[in-house]
């Protein structure tokens, strides 16, 4: 039987939806099929930031269709990546339960510093540059420009940056008849000034040595440079500002006429130029070339070399790690314990859980004390917040936000009804990762790096998943009776919940 040698990216975009498909051949990647479909999933959001029920539509029907070409793939073999639209969606959950019933695959939403990372690594595995380069990159999307700052041939930009300026919602902002005039360009050309206003001088200290544009808007600056006699497509300056004062002459967008304009670009381009000229003017670049990777070729580099994407997301805990200082015996430890006892738990059950999302159960337990430099009596709040609100390059919203959640539950009560909504993991496995890291953390309560953890058995209670009894070797506990004082403790705690239970026996 030959190996399932296809790989599926779609890319859920704000102005348009695409999926990509390739293969691996003599190890390289070959794409097999491609499919577009203009969404305008940003037009559908409202003023209160929520999606309308047609933009919805039109986005499920969407995903249905390409159901229709991912039948017979293997999970691990598609990745579903949403971006700046789905991120700020307040009713995104609507979104995606309405697209689970027709669309098999998890879609993950991932943060703008992460979309940037996803384009600069998919930028420089196509682009060959210099070892010495310092490389820029931006990304004009529908919702949100990414931007991303690295050096020689390391594929982890040293910068990445997310702002909410788009080529859809800023031709709704500045451009809503969609008329063109000098006083509208230079508006929306400011506005972008001004979102990358705190960046600019920290961008212009690194001395860019090469840049790179890529998808809709900057590929459509370089094929109409093309079209006006510009042989290498290369943007200047010089050339960036003819092209708008040629542009700034038509006075409506259809109007627009150039043989590499279409009419579905024609209603977002002066938007998007109006972006580009800002962002470009402001950090002072002096050569622009666009490139035809980006975010989608980033995701394909990751779910192709599967190892890569579990290192990236340890070297990110680990970084995180190291800059506040945890004590990283003690976090080891509690690491060593969760393994110990998931194992025991997985034993005992007839479900399976994700690889990926026991990685997220170790992750937590070696960060659970990134908030112990604030203070110690509200650890489990400072250290979710830091979670939640820090730049996690390889985690996607949804595994940062249970990342958050685990650790804001790791210790005192816990109010069930607060936990957010996830669809991209099951509410029992959660349930039983919390209950598993909140006994590993407790019982190093003591910070004594000689426990055998062979003292302790994590038994199911009546083969039910949050009813559990933790048995204690009796001469442990002769020489460590807080111990027993912390599990009544918890066993106060687990009486508030409904259906919790945890019973101490002593062996």
């Amino acid at each position: 039987m030959n190996k399932f040698n296809e790989y599926a990216v779609v890319d859920l975009g704000s102005n348009s939806f695409h999926m990509v498909i390739a293969r691996i051949i003599n190890g390289a990647i070959q794409i097999i099929y491609k499919n577009k479909k203009n969404i305008h999933l940003a037009t559908g959001l409202k003023a209160n930031n929520e999606l309308t029920e047609s933009s919805i539509m039109r986005g499920v029907e969407c995903l249905a269709l390409f159901a229709e070409r991912l039948n017979g793939f293997p999970p691990e073999h598609v990745r579903v990546i949403a971006t700046h639209t789905l991120r700020v969606a307040k009713n995104r959950h609507k979104f995606l339960m309405a697209a689970a019933k027709v669309f098999p695959f998890p879609i993950e939403i991932i943060s703008g510093q992460e979309e940037a990372r996803l384009i600069y690594l998919g930028t420089m595995t196509g682009e060959s540059t210099s070892s010495t380069d310092t490389k820029f990159v931006i990304d004009i999307g529908g919702g949100s420009t990414e931007i991303a700052i690295g050096k020689g041939n390391d594929l982890n930009p040293l910068i990445v940056a997310s702002r909410p300026m788009g080529c859809v919602t800023y031709t709704k902002q500045f451009f809503g008849e969609k008329k063109i005039d000098v006083a509208s360009f230079q508006q929306a050309k400011l506005a972008a000034e001004q979102q990358i206003e705190s960046i600019i001088n920290t961008i212009k200290k690194m001395n860019i040595t090469v840049a790179f544009g890529t998808s809709g808007t900057i590929k459509s600056i370089y094929h109409i440079l093309l079209d006006i006699g510009v042989n290498d497509g290369i943007i200047t300056p010089k050339r960036l500002d003819d092209l708008i004062s040629y542009v700034l002459e038509f006075k409506s967008f259809h109007d627009i006429d150039y043989p590499s304009l279409s009419n579905e670009r024609k209603n977002v381009f002066i938007s998007g130029l109006a972006i580009f000229s800002g962002v470009f003017n402001a950090l002072g670049i002096e050569a622009l070339q666009f490139s035809p990777y980006a975010l989608r070729d980033g995701v394909f580099y990751e779910l192709i070399d599967g190892p890569n994407y579990q290192d990236i997301r340890q070297n990110t805990a680990q970084s995180l790690s190291e800059h506040y200082n945890i004590d990283q015996r003690h976090a080891k430890q509690v690491v060593k314990t969760t393994k110990y006892f998931f194992s025991q738990w997985q034993q005992q059950v007839s479900m399976t859980i994700p690889p990926s999302l026991e990685s997220m159960l170790y992750w937590a337990a070696q960060l659970h004390e990134v908030g112990l430099k604030i203070n110690f009596s509200s650890i489990h709040k400072h250290s979710s917040y830091i979670l939640q609100n820090s730049n996690l390059p390889g985690f996607n919203e949804e595994q940062q936000l249970l990342l958050s959640t685990l650790v804001r539950y790791h210790r005192k009560s816990i109010n069930i009804d607060e936990l957010p909504y996830f669809s991209l993991f099951e509410y029992k496995h959660i349930i039983s990762l919390m209950q598993i890291l909140r006994l590993s953390i407790l019982i190093n309560n003591q910070r004594n790096p000689e426990i055998d953890l062979q003292t302790f058995q994590l038994k199911l209670l009546e083969n039910k998943l949050t009813k559990i009894t933790l048995e204690v070797n009796k001469e442990f506990v002769k020489n460590n009776k807080l111990i027993l004082l912390d599990l009544a403790q918890e066993q106060k705690y687990w009486e508030m919940i409904d259906d919790w239970k945890l019973s101490i026996a002593i062996y």
